[in-house]
């Protein structure tokens, strides 16, 4: 039985170990923290326990899959719900707010109640890029790209001109709709992979297509469970994951991965697959220069990086009965300036929010009669800002953060009412996830970083050295990263079968 060592217990670490494992391969996961699922995590502060990291459950089919081809049954892991409606989003200092649902009636409810000409534009829109998704899904992103031949060839190069990602989502959609509030709630989640939407190709106004079409769901004690659900199937299965054991390298030998490096020692496999982020792993674990290819230290500081977050995680004194969901996004009065100052690193004077509240479904989340509050501010990455992350700057965004939230109904008073408080910036997600300048998203998809030209998840310089997670084709996203983690695990057994 060959041996393989996952290093990194996130989201695509654990799902290419299921699969691993349940192929015949003995397989070890190390990871440097104390719990599984890497950004999906959990933070628990008396009584209130909060999803660090990703909330959001699209396409389930994806979540249901890892569980499912080793014959389980996914619902006895992680029990969902669809939501109805998704989310709600709030404009003009949180005194409009629009109910966003994907039925199709409340939606088409929605756009007309805002103007009949954009409801039509709307369907237009979404018949077009549902033509390009499934392009999309059936030619690029599950599929690998090992060399230049599997994208430069008449078949693929014909397919990827019908996904016409030369324009940015922000001009594709101004074709269809014209109200900006609408387009706002629409663009605006290009964010959740780390790209302005004028930067990104048009393709990626797939995310809240997919929520138009398949819904936003909800894992049965938070978005954690998937973590641990993941976590205790690999177990079952025979494997082994080594907690609070960070890997300090991957040994290579005559251009082969052999093994890593621990604070106890050397440990030896077959073949290593990567979840720790790519630009981290490549600068710090890869360190034979060889082996690095064109990932040189050089090459990773020059490429182009996601967004981060500002996160704060409040316990409160009371349940806020007028915010009806459990997704609330909050909008600045000029989302288009403020997404211009996060790319740009400047400070963010009217920011846009994302505010989750899980015990609104899962009660067990928060004390009795309370909710917990998970306030979300994209901001610049630390290469980017043009200021330093100091006690005065979490400050500066706290109170930013809290401004924006206490425009909504029935929590005006919310300053007053925080039992319990912490936070996480890009310096944390840079320290405790190894994210490369702090960027929540990893790698940004640009046109140029993403599809052949991101990453891969085979080495390109060296043998039995794999790359799973967000940094690698095909990008970021829990199901995105799902993705990648089954073309990894794919690679892997495709070249022991040679």
């Amino acid at each position: 039985m060959k041996k393989v060592i996952v290093i990194g217990a996130g989201v695509a670490g654990l799902a290419s170990a299921i699969r691993l494992q349940h192929a015949g391969y003995e397989v070890e996961i190390y990871e440097k923290e104390s719990l599984p699922g890497g950004k999906m995590h959990r933070i628990k502060r008396e009584g209130y326990e909060f999803d660090l990291g990703p909330t959001i459950v699209m396409m389930p089919e994806l979540y249901r899959e890892v569980f499912e081809l080793t014959g389980r049954n996914a619902d006895d892991y992680i029990p969902m719900k669809k939501l109805s409606p998704m989310y709600s989003a709030y404009f003009n200092h949180g005194t409009e707010k629009l109910k966003v649902s994907n039925d199709l009636v409340q939606l088409m409810e929605l756009f007309e109640g805002v103007d009949e000409k954009d409801a039509e534009g709307f369907l237009k829109y979404i018949s077009d890029l549902y033509q390009r998704f499934n392009i999309a899904k059936h030619h690029f992103l599950q599929r690998p790209f090992r060399e230049s031949k599997d994208f430069y060839n008449l078949s693929t190069l014909t397919q990827g001109l019908k996904l016409r990602t030369l324009g940015n989502a922000e001009n594709s959609m101004a074709k269809y709709i014209k109200d900006k509030r609408l387009r706002d709630i629409i663009s605006f989640q290009t964010l959740y992979i780390g790209i302005s939407p004028a930067k990104s190709p048009s393709l990626y106004t797939i995310i809240p297509m997919i929520e138009f079409l398949y819904g936003v769901w909800f894992i049965e004690g938070g978005m954690h469970r998937m973590a641990t659900a993941m976590a205790d199937l690999f177990i079952e299965l025979g494997g082994r994951i080594h907690y609070n054991a960070p890997v300090n390298e991957i040994l290579i030998e005559n251009s082969r991965a052999i093994g890593i490096r621990t604070n106890v020692g050397m440990i030896y496999a077959d073949y290593i697959m990567c979840n720790a982020d790519f630009p981290y792993a490549q600068k710090n674990l890869v360190k034979d220069v060889k082996a690095k290819g064109k990932y040189t230290d050089h090459y990773i500081d020059k490429m182009d990086y996601s967004c981060s977050c500002f996160v704060l995680y409040l316990g409160m004194d009371k349940q806020y009965k007028e915010i009806d969901d459990i997704h609330n996004f909050i909008f600045s009065e000029d989302l288009d300036d403020n997404i211009e100052q996060i790319f740009e690193g400047r400070l963010l004077t009217d920011p846009s929010i994302y505010m989750y509240i899980a015990s609104k479904e899962e009660p067990t989340m928060a004390p009795a009669g309370k909710d917990g509050l998970y306030i979300l501010m994209p901001i610049s990455e630390l290469s980017t800002a043009q200021y330093e992350w100091n006690e005065e700057t979490v400050a500066y965004y706290r109170d930013k953060a809290l401004s924006k939230v206490e425009t909504l109904p029935g929590m005006h008073n919310i300053r007053n009412e925080i039992v319990t408080e912490t936070f996480i910036s890009p310096k944390e997600f840079r320290k405790q996830f190894n994210a490369y300048n702090g960027a929540t998203f990893g790698l940004q998809p640009t046109l140029l970083q993403s599809n052949h030209l991101r990453p891969q998840s085979k080495a390109t310089h060296c043998e039995n050295l794999y790359f799973t997670g967000s940094s690698t084709h095909p990008g970021a996203g829990v199901p995105i990263v799902l993705l990648s983690s089954k073309i990894a695990a794919e690679e892997l057994m495709l070249d022991d079968a040679l």
